[in-house]
């Protein structure tokens, strides 16, 4: 294949990624390509993390996401670890910071392997999620699904964390929720202009929660990072939880989300490699590296 861009098919905590290398490029992945590639069984994904060549000083790199319906997305807690992960086997580099639609983001891997991602700040005003209309108070606002006399959910918290999110809450098991069902429902709805990540979450402790995410752009994901961070910190602002917790995902894995008191948002967790390839950022054709794992 002519003009081909080489890649890492890795995940984070389940969350399927793809780190595509577009350094020295001045081409970027085009939304056919990210279609493509979601297409073939051993490449689909939820997030195209692009590496490309830095925009600002001050910055390793500029970070293009793409979702796997080839739209793009501000922020992704997990691929941005993966990014890490791939960088600092590479270049043997521990910190770094990146820049992203959603603003700067900076990123450590730790001793033990696992690494954290600051997030930022979360945003809660209704216009900075954005809402399509005003709520005073975006802890909870006037939504719902199913009968008006006994909605199946409803009155989620909604968040910004670089991209729309709405959490609701729940009393039991996540996984007794149709949200293959209401999920595209819950995403397009109209309140949410730009679409939104749909979180359905229950707290099972002061410090753990059980989340399963609907993510914008990707449907049904085993983990999403930037949902992980909007769950915690909505927890906390409506007082079901601290500061600090700990999340099981449907990948089975765990995150660690912090909210500082500076504000920012802590995201940690593990990365893992897959195999690594070519492909054409174009088209989305591509092929196994040979020495790559089966």
């Amino acid at each position: 294949m002519a003009s081909t861009a080489p890649f890492a098919k890795m995940n984070g905590i389940g969350n399927e990624i793809i780190v595509a290398d577009m350094r020295s490029r001045a081409d970027r992945v085009t939304p056919a390509a990210a279609i493509a590639l979601n297409a073939d069984a051993a490449t689909r994904f939820d997030q195209i993390m692009a590496i490309h060549d830095t925009r600002t000083p001050g910055t390793a790199f500029f970070i293009d996401i793409l979702n796997s319906d080839g739209s793009k997305a501000q922020a992704c807690g997990n691929g941005m670890r993966c990014v890490v992960q791939a960088l600092a086997a590479e270049t043997g580099q521990k910190v770094f910071t990146f820049e992203t639609v959603a603003g700067i983001l900076n990123a450590r891997e730790h001793a033990d392997g696992s690494i954290s991602v600051d997030m930022g700040r979360p945003r809660f005003g209704w216009q900075d999620i954005p809402l399509a209309e005003e709520f005073h108070d975006t802890r909870m606002i006037e939504l719902q699904i199913g009968p008006i006399d006994a909605p199946v959910l409803h009155s989620p918290s909604v968040v910004s964390m670089g991209n729309p999110h709405a959490i609701f809450w729940v009393d039991r098991d996540v996984w007794s929720y149709e949200l293959d069902r209401f999920g595209p429902l819950l995403e397009n709805h109209p309140m949410f202009p730009e679409r939104a990540n749909i979180t359905i979450a229950e707290v099972t402790s002061p410090d753990t929660m059980v989340i399963r995410t609907w993510e914008r752009g990707a449907g049904l994901t085993k983990a999403c990072g930037s949902a992980a961070c909007a769950s915690v910190v909505a927890a906390a602002r409506t007082n079901r939880t601290g500061r600090s917790v700990s999340l099981m995902t449907p990948g089975g894995g765990s995150l660690h989300v912090e909210w500082l008191e500076n504000d920012h948002v802590i995201l940690t967790g593990a990365a893992e490699w897959e195999f690594s390839g070519s492909f054409d950022p174009s088209t989305g054709a591509w092929a196994r590296d040979t020495e790559s794992a089966a």
